[in-house]
Protein backbone atom coordinates (compact mmCIF):
# COMPACT_ATOMS: atom_id res chain seq x y z
CA UNK A 1 0.00 0.00 0.00
CA UNK A 2 1.06 3.40 -0.64
CA UNK A 3 -0.38 6.64 -1.39
CA UNK A 4 0.33 8.12 -4.30
CA UNK A 5 1.37 11.61 -5.23
CA UNK A 6 -2.21 12.66 -6.13
CA UNK A 7 -3.39 11.83 -2.98
CA UNK A 8 -0.89 13.57 -1.36
CA UNK A 9 -0.61 16.50 -3.74
CA UNK A 10 -4.80 16.51 -3.66
CA UNK A 11 -4.49 16.78 0.62
CA UNK A 12 -1.57 19.15 0.13
CA UNK A 13 -4.23 21.36 -2.22
CA UNK A 14 -6.98 21.12 0.07
CA UNK A 15 -4.85 21.96 3.47
CA UNK A 16 -3.39 25.06 1.19
CA UNK A 17 -6.66 26.28 0.78
CA UNK A 18 -8.20 25.59 3.84
CA UNK A 19 -5.32 27.41 5.69
CA UNK A 20 -6.08 30.73 3.15
CA UNK A 21 -9.50 30.32 2.79
CA UNK A 22 -9.52 34.00 5.13
CA UNK A 23 -8.74 35.29 1.64
CA UNK A 24 -11.61 35.02 0.05
CA UNK A 25 -11.14 32.30 -3.16
CA UNK A 26 -7.64 30.83 -3.69
CA UNK A 27 -6.14 30.61 -7.55
CA UNK A 28 -4.56 27.16 -8.52
CA UNK A 29 -1.46 29.78 -9.54
CA UNK A 30 -1.29 31.01 -5.71
CA UNK A 31 -1.87 27.40 -4.42
CA UNK A 32 1.06 25.50 -7.25
CA UNK A 33 3.54 28.85 -6.21
CA UNK A 34 3.22 27.66 -2.71
CA UNK A 35 3.22 24.40 -2.71
CA UNK A 36 5.40 23.55 -5.81
CA UNK A 37 2.82 21.59 -8.13
CA UNK A 38 2.01 22.36 -11.75
CA UNK A 39 -0.96 23.96 -12.52
CA UNK A 40 -2.16 21.54 -15.20
CA UNK A 41 -1.79 18.72 -12.08
CA UNK A 42 -3.54 20.77 -9.99
CA UNK A 43 -6.16 21.16 -12.54
CA UNK A 44 -7.18 17.82 -12.84
CA UNK A 45 -7.06 17.35 -9.05
CA UNK A 46 -9.35 19.91 -8.70
CA UNK A 47 -11.98 18.96 -11.14
CA UNK A 48 -11.84 15.36 -9.01
CA UNK A 49 -12.90 17.50 -6.16
CA UNK A 50 -15.14 19.71 -7.48
CA UNK A 51 -17.18 16.44 -8.63
CA UNK A 52 -16.96 15.16 -5.24
CA UNK A 53 -18.51 18.23 -4.57
CA UNK A 54 -15.21 19.08 -1.71
CA UNK A 55 -14.80 22.58 -3.57
CA UNK A 56 -16.20 25.08 -5.22
CA UNK A 57 -15.07 27.18 -8.19
CA UNK A 58 -15.80 30.85 -8.58
CA UNK A 59 -15.79 32.38 -11.94
CA UNK A 60 -14.95 36.01 -12.90
CA UNK A 61 -12.08 38.59 -11.68
CA UNK A 62 -10.99 37.62 -7.71
CA UNK A 63 -12.35 33.90 -8.73
CA UNK A 64 -10.45 30.71 -7.80
CA UNK A 65 -11.28 28.01 -5.69
CA UNK A 66 -13.14 27.54 -1.78
CA UNK A 67 -13.84 24.33 0.16
CA UNK A 68 -17.23 23.18 -0.13
CA UNK A 69 -18.25 23.15 2.93
CA UNK A 70 -16.14 23.82 6.25
CA UNK A 71 -13.18 22.99 7.45
CA UNK A 72 -13.85 20.48 9.68
CA UNK A 73 -16.55 18.16 7.62
CA UNK A 74 -14.01 17.75 5.32
CA UNK A 75 -11.66 14.51 6.21
CA UNK A 76 -8.44 13.66 4.68
CA UNK A 77 -10.13 9.86 3.66
CA UNK A 78 -12.44 12.28 1.52
CA UNK A 79 -9.99 14.30 0.05
CA UNK A 80 -7.84 10.58 -0.94
CA UNK A 81 -10.79 9.04 -1.95
CA UNK A 82 -12.26 11.92 -4.35
CA UNK A 83 -8.97 11.52 -6.25
CA UNK A 84 -9.74 7.90 -6.66
CA UNK A 85 -6.45 7.00 -4.47
CA UNK A 86 -6.15 3.47 -3.27
CA UNK A 87 -6.12 2.59 0.62
CA UNK A 88 -6.09 -0.85 0.52
CA UNK A 89 -3.27 -2.97 0.88
CA UNK A 90 -4.36 -6.06 -0.02
CA UNK A 91 -3.00 -7.16 -3.92
CA UNK A 92 -6.52 -8.32 -4.70
CA UNK A 93 -7.67 -4.68 -4.41
CA UNK A 94 -10.04 -6.23 -1.56
CA UNK A 95 -11.54 -8.95 -3.65
CA UNK A 96 -10.91 -11.43 -1.61
CA UNK A 97 -9.55 -13.93 -5.07
CA UNK A 98 -5.65 -13.12 -4.51
CA UNK A 99 -4.36 -16.78 -4.68
CA UNK A 100 -5.85 -18.55 -7.36
CA UNK A 101 -9.40 -17.00 -6.97
CA UNK A 102 -9.57 -17.50 -3.55
CA UNK A 103 -8.34 -15.62 -0.42
CA UNK A 104 -4.70 -16.11 0.55
CA UNK A 105 -2.81 -16.66 3.84
CA UNK A 106 -2.54 -12.85 4.81
CA UNK A 107 -5.36 -11.13 3.23
CA UNK A 108 -7.08 -10.69 5.97
CA UNK A 109 -4.34 -8.50 7.75
CA UNK A 110 -3.93 -6.09 5.13
CA UNK A 111 -7.58 -5.94 4.76
CA UNK A 112 -7.92 -4.73 8.37
CA UNK A 113 -4.72 -2.54 7.95
CA UNK A 114 -7.00 -0.94 4.78
CA UNK A 115 -9.31 -0.35 7.21
CA UNK A 116 -7.84 1.03 10.19
CA UNK A 117 -5.76 3.34 7.38
CA UNK A 118 -9.08 4.28 6.14
CA UNK A 119 -10.59 4.98 9.56
CA UNK A 120 -7.21 6.36 10.31
CA UNK A 121 -7.36 9.47 8.05
CA UNK A 122 -11.56 9.81 8.23
CA UNK A 123 -10.92 11.02 12.19
CA UNK A 124 -8.39 13.61 10.19
CA UNK A 125 -10.47 16.64 9.20
CA UNK A 126 -8.76 19.72 7.47
CA UNK A 127 -9.58 22.25 10.31
CA UNK A 128 -7.47 19.91 12.96
CA UNK A 129 -4.56 19.65 10.53
CA UNK A 130 -5.04 23.91 10.31
CA UNK A 131 -5.14 24.30 14.15
CA UNK A 132 -1.33 22.06 14.66
CA UNK A 133 1.53 24.36 15.22
CA UNK A 134 3.69 22.58 13.07
CA UNK A 135 1.78 23.30 10.14
CA UNK A 136 0.94 26.78 10.82
CA UNK A 137 4.75 26.90 11.14
CA UNK A 138 5.42 25.94 7.41
CA UNK A 139 2.16 27.94 6.45
CA UNK A 140 4.13 31.55 7.87
CA UNK A 141 7.57 29.59 5.85
CA UNK A 142 5.75 29.39 2.85
CA UNK A 143 4.00 32.73 3.27
CA UNK A 144 6.67 34.69 4.05
CA UNK A 145 8.83 35.29 1.47
CA UNK A 146 5.41 35.03 -0.88
CA UNK A 147 3.47 37.43 1.35
CA UNK A 148 1.25 38.54 -1.81
CA UNK A 149 -0.93 35.86 -3.83
CA UNK A 150 0.13 35.43 -7.13
CA UNK A 151 -2.83 37.10 -9.02
CA UNK A 152 -1.72 40.27 -6.44
CA UNK A 153 1.99 40.33 -7.86
CA UNK A 154 0.11 40.14 -11.19
CA UNK A 155 -1.95 43.22 -10.67
CA UNK A 156 1.44 45.04 -9.05
CA UNK A 157 2.62 44.42 -12.81
CA UNK A 158 0.16 45.49 -14.80
CA UNK A 159 -0.05 49.09 -12.65
CA UNK A 160 4.06 49.01 -13.86
CA UNK A 161 3.80 48.63 -17.69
Amino acid sequence: MRLTTKGRYAVTAMLDLALHQDQGPITLADISVRQGVSISYLEQLFAKLRRCRLVESVRGPGGGYRLAGSADSISVAQIVEAVNDSMDATRCFGKGDCQDGQVCLTHHLWSDLSNRLRQFLSEISLADLVSREDIQRVRTRQDGGKCRTASQVVSELERII
